[in-house]
């Protein structure tokens, strides 16, 4: 599921799916259009960007969907899947602030980096895997290497099985700041957001 709320000018738009968030292509289309709709509401100043339980952030797209895959078609909706996601972050007018609560996997990497600031939890590791299954990380690359550079995106690809720490990730700009404990996370994910809605939108 996608659920989006707007309190004090801040939009929180929420992700889930049961399968450790490793999401089908109707909650990523459902995403980007939370986030776009949300950059289009007067009313919100900034955006966060969260996921809801406890094994991953998100663990990239779906594989049930990727097996499925039997025409250019279907191959074409279902890698387009995040790239609509990340130019709706990247195209919304307003800040995006991510909460990176626990470990992110290929798509997910390209959202923890699509964001203008993301905040992570000290468990949050970061792997690019699409290189294990055969496929490369195009559509994701662009916002890695906007955030990483050239060179920490090239490592990340080639290294697809190994998990990067949180502290790895922040020393190369991935992450803003990582935090102990998730109150800790999400206190001062709060407070900055709160601090981004008090600005002159102008």
């Amino acid at each position: 599921y996608v659920k989006s709320e707007v309190s004090g000018g801040i939009a929180t738009v929420t992700f889930h799916h049961p399968k450790s968030n490793s999401l089908p292509g109707h909650v990523l289309r459902g995403m980007a259009e939370a986030i776009q709709e949300s950059g289009r509401n007067p009313d919100v100043r900034v955006i966060i960007l969260r996921s809801e339980g406890d094994k991953a952030f998100c663990a990239g797209a779906s594989f049930d969907e990727l097996l499925s895959i039997d025409s250019n078609e279907r191959g074409l909706a279902f890698f387009s899947g995040f790239a609509l996601v990340i130019n709706a972050i990247r195209t919304a007018p307003v800040f995006v602030i991510g909460r990176i609560h626990s470990h992110t996997v290929g798509g997910g990497v390209g959202l923890a980096c699509a964001v203008d600031i993301a905040y992570a939890h000290e468990s949050a590791s970061a792997r690019l895997s699409e290189l294990a299954i055969g496929i490369g990380p195009f559509v994701v690359g662009p916002a890695v290497e906007r955030k990483v550079g050239p060179g920490t995106f090239g490592l990340l690809s080639a290294t697809p099985a190994l998990r990067r720490t949180a502290a790895w990730c922040e020393q190369r700009g991935l992450y803003a700041e990582v935090f102990p404990t998730p109150e800790a996370l999400d206190a001062r994910i709060d407070a900055h957001a709160k601090e981004l809605a008090t600005y002159s939108p102008e």
